[in-house]
C-alpha cells in the first residue's frame, strides 16, 4: 500500500533533507509519526484500535518549511494527503465551509490516487485491447449474405482478411498510421449544465444530479473522427476502466483515508479569537474549534463513497501564532496535539544552502528553464552568498516571509536575462557577486522599492 514499510525514521528524515533545509527536530517527530502509521498496522488484537497517531502541531512563521515537510511527508508514504486552511472553515450556521469538507475531499483524493494506480497496473492489457479494436475498425467484418454458403469462398476471404489485419497490425506496431483517420463513437460530455441551487452544505457531499440520475438515463454517444494516435488513447482510458473494479477501489480508498489519511491544517492559529472581542469577524472562530474536535477526536463522516472513521487519521497543524499561543485554543483541542515543535527561523547560511542544496533547489529551477533557450547559466559562490545575504536583509527590514523572499529576489535578479532570452548571440551566462549587487542594490537600499517590488 505504501513505501512506509521500507523506510525507518532515519531514512524518512534523510529523504525530507534532499528537499528541506535544517528544522531536525521537525524532521525527526514526523519521521516517527509515519513509522507508528506503519508499526500499528502490523500489532495484532484489539489493542490496534486504541492505539491513535500523535497529531503535531508546527510552530513558526511563513516560508520556513511547514508546508513542505508535511507534502514531503504525504509523497514518502504514498498516503492520501491534503492541506486545507483553517481560516476557510466556519462553524456550523455560518456561510462557508464545515470542518468535515476536509474529510470529503481527502476521501475524493484517495479514490483519485488508487483509480490512478489500478488504471496504471492494467495500462499494457488495455492497450492491447485498444490496438485490436482499431484494427476492428481499420478492417471490419465482412457482410455476409445468406447466399454465401460456399465454405471454401468464406474460408478464402477469413484467410485474406487475416492477412490483411495482420498486415495492419504490423504497421500500427511500426507507428506508420499514427495520421490516419478513423471514425470513432465517443461518450458524449456536452451535456447542458444545470446549476442547482441548495442549501449550504449539500454540495459538499458530492451530489449532482450525473451520480443520482446515471443510472437511469443511458449515456449518450457520439460519432467522431479523429486520428489513430488519438484514439488509441480514448480506447486505452475506455477499455482500462472496464478492467479496474470501482467498488474495490472506493473500498480500499476508504480503508486508506482511514488508516494512512494525513491532514494538514494551515493557519490554525486563525482561528483562536481574541477573548476581548465579542463580536466581528472573530465570532465564529471558537465555533470552529470545537467543530474541528470530534473530527480529530475521532467520529465518522458521512462522504459520496461511504463512511469515514476519522480515529486514525493523522493531522499535522501548523501556524505561526505571532499573536496567540497554542495555549489560547480550547483545552480539548490542545489535548488532541500532543506534540509541539517550533521551527527555527531562517538565516543567511541557511538560505545559502536552500538555493543549491536541495534536489528542487531554485538554482537548479532557473538553470534548467535557461537551457530550454539554449543557454548555459552559472552562479558564482560569492553571488549565490550575496543573494542569500540580500534575502536575509530584506527579511529583516520587512515582513519576515522565509525562503519564499529568495523567490522574488531571484525573479529580480533574472527578469531582464529572462526577457532578452532567445538570443542567438547568447550562449554563456555568468551570474557574478557585481552582477547581484548592481542589479538588487538600490532596491535593497530604497525602502519604499523594497517594499513595493520585495
Amino acid at each position: 500500500m505504501s513505501k512506509t514499510k521500507d523506510l525507518t525514521p532515519k531514512q524518512i528524515v534523510k529523504e525530507l533533507d534532499k528537499y528541506i533545509i535544517g528544522q531536525d527536530d521537525a524532521k525527526k517527530l514526523v519521521a516517527i509519526a509515519l513509522r507508528n502509521r506503519w508499526r500499528r498496522q502490523q500489532v495484532e488484537g484489539d489493542i490496534k484500535e486504541e492505539i491513535i497517531p500523535n497529531n503535531i502541531i508546527l510552530i513558526g512563521s511563513t516560508g520556513i518549511g511547514k508546508t513542505e515537510i508535511a507534502r514531503r511527508l504525504a509523497n514518502l508514504s504514498q498516503a492520501p494527503f491534503i492541506k486545507v486552511e483553517a481560516s476557510k472553515f466556519t462553524e456550523v450556521g455560518y456561510v462557508g465551509r464545515d470542518v468535515e469538507s476536509m474529510i470529503r475531499d481527502l476521501t475524493d483524493i484517495a479514490v483519485t490516487m488508487l483509480k490512478k494506480e489500478k488504471t496504471a497496473e492494467v495500462r499494457d492489457e488495455a492497450e492491447k485491447m485498444a490496438n485490436e479494436r482499431l484494427l476492428d475498425f481499420l478492417i471490419p467484418l465482412p457482410h455476409l449474405e445468406k447466399s454465401d454458403t460456399d465454405t471454401e469462398v468464406n474460408e478464402a476471404r477469413e484467410e485474406r482478411r487475416e492477412k490483411t489485419r495482420k498486415h495492419f497490425e504490423n504497421l500500427l506496431e511500426r507507428g506508420e498510421m499514427e495520421d490516419r483517420k478513423v471514425e470513432l463513437d465517443v461518450p458524449d460530455n456536452t451535456a447542458p449544465i444545470m446549476q442547482v441551487f441548495t442549501p449550504m452544505g449539500l454540495e459538499e457531499m458530492g451530489l449532482n444530479l450525473q451520480d443520482m440520475f446515471g443510472g437511469m438515463v443511458p449515456k449518450k454517444r457520439k460519432m467522431r473522427r479523429t486520428s489513430i494516435s488519438e484514439a488509441r488513447k480514448i480506447l486505452i482510458e475506455e477499455e482500462a476502466q472496464k478492467l479496474v473494479d470501482m467498488d474495490n477501489i472506493i473500498q480500499e480508498s476508504l480503508k486508506r483515508v482511514m488508516e494512512s489519511g494525513i491532514i494538514f491544517i494551515d493557519e490554525i492559529d486563525k482561528i483562536i479569537g481574541n477573548s476581548s472581542e465579542s463580536a466581528g469577524p472573530d465570532v465564529s472562530r471558537e465555533g470552529v474549534q470545537r467543530d474541528l474536535l470530534p473530527v480529530i477526536e475521532g467520529s465518522t463522516v458521512v462522504t459520496k463513497y461511504g463512511v469515514v472513521d476519522t480515529t486514525h487519521i493523522l493531522f499535522i497543524a501548523a501556524g505561526a501564532f505571532h499573536t496567540s499561543r497554542p495555549s489560547d485554543m480550547i483545552p480539548e483541542l490542545q489535548g488532541r496535539f500532543p506534540i509541539r515543535v517550533e521551527l527555527d527561523s531562517l538565516n543567511e547560511e541557511d538560505f545559502e544552502r536552500i538555493l543549491v542544496e536541495p534536489e528542487n533547489a531554485l538554482i537548479k529551477q532557473y538553470v534548467a528553464l535557461v537551457n530550454t533557450e539554449s543557454v548555459n547559466i552559472t552562479f558564482q559562490k560569492s553571488a549565490i552568498k550575496e543573494i542569500a545575504k540580500i534575502a536575509a536583509i530584506v527579511n529583516n527590514k520587512m515582513e519576515n516571509i522565509g525562503a519564499r523572499r529568495l523567490h522574488t529576489i531571484m525573479s529580480k535578479l533574472l527578469e531582464e536575462i529572462l526577457f532578452d532570452l532567445p538570443n542567438k548571440k547568447v550562449k554563456n551566462i555568468n551570474i557574478t557577486k557585481k552582477m547581484v549587487s548592481d542589479t538588487l542594490s538600490e532596491i535593497v537600499e530604497d525602502e519604499d522599492l523594497t517594499r513595493y517590488i520585495l
